[in-house]
């Protein structure tokens, strides 16, 4: 007996069909916030199957596209006839990697998964993270890595490489403004609706437990760099663009998916504020990312609405 769990990030539905013996609520617990009913057919952007049974090998050719090793294990991308394979494991396994298969629409996969592992259901919260990166670029949504914080009702996003320091100015944030609280700290979306940029909670929040099914206007984008003074930079036009760019994601090698992250990136950066910051990890360097970004957003809101903006800090 299989049974199907219906999730909802950001707006856009989702679905995994388990086996019995596994449980969502077991497997997946970050993602019980996001829990919906079910939805029409069409409305449902892709549907994972879990099997526990061996992967069959069909012997087909499969093109190694991109290896790494991060917060999701050890990932493995191929492109194989009319899709895509990932192979996944944390730490050695004499069973081999847990396995998923995807058709090139990333709207119908089939996840091999190795029960006996510990990791199991954070594998197959890796697989849907995958999953989804790829299938919400079609809806004018993206997945980014990036931490997010929320103040005065909007939405502002920090990016930088792995070690920058993004969690850490977030509890910057925290600390400098009463009223701030915590979105997202690893894997947030932000998605186009009705002209406007939204970012969005998600069930993926890297080490920190934080999953909160929640929708901010988007106030600021900043690229974060080590230094030691504080400094803010506005970036416009292909410059904002290359400072998004490295933090979404999409397999790059897909030519469709590219085009839509990009496409996407500069409707973002054509209505968002966009800077990088230069900093140290203090309190001050809080006050200056908000102060610049609070400025630019809303002198941004007053053109696109036509009314003076009210209030100050």
């Amino acid at each position: 007996m299989r049974n199907e769990y219906f999730f909802r990030v950001a707006g856009l539905t989702f679905s995994v069909i388990l086996p019995g013996g596994l449980d969502a609520e077991t497997l997946l617990p970050s993602f019980r916030p996001f829990r919906c009913g079910e939805c029409p057919e069409g409305e449902r952007i892709f549907r994972l199957l879990a099997d526990t049974r061996p992967f069959a090998d069909d012997g087909k050719r499969a093109e190694l596209l991109d290896e790494s090793s991060n917060d999701m294990g050890h990932v493995c991308l191929l492109r194989i006839p009319g899709g895509y394979r990932t192979e996944i494991s944390y730490g050695p396994m004499d069973g081999g990697a847990h396995l998923m298969t995807v058709d090139t629409a990333f709207d119908d996969a089939t996840a091999f998964l190795r029960v006996e592992d510990p990791s199991v259901g954070e594998v197959l919260s890796s697989m849907l993270r995958i999953l989804y990166a790829q299938a919400a670029l079609g809806r004018d949504a993206v997945s980014v890595h990036a931490s997010c914080a929320s103040l005065k009702g909007r939405g502002y996003l920090f990016l930088g490489k792995s070690g920058t320091g993004k969690s850490t100015h977030s509890r910057q944030w925290l600390e400098a403004f009463p009223d701030c609280r915590l979105l997202n700290d690893d894997n947030p979306v932000l998605r186009i609706e009705d002209g406007m940029v939204s970012v969005y909670g998600t069930p993926w929040s890297g080490k920190t437990p934080c999953y909160r099914n929640e929708r901010r206007p988007v106030a600021g984008i900043v690229r974060l760099q080590q230094s030691g003074t504080n400094r803010f930079t506005p970036l416009e036009g292909p410059e904002a663009f290359a400072a998004l760019l490295p933090s979404c994601s999409a397999i790059r090698q897909d030519i469709r998916l590219h085009d839509e992250l990009c496409r996407i990136l500069i409707r973002v950066t054509e209505q968002v504020p966009v800077g990088r910051l230069e900093c140290l990890p203090d309190r001050e360097a809080a006050w200056l990312c908000f102060e610049s970004l609070y400025v630019r957003d809303a002198k941004a809101r007053e053109v696109r609405d036509g009314l003076p903006e009210n209030g100050g800090l």
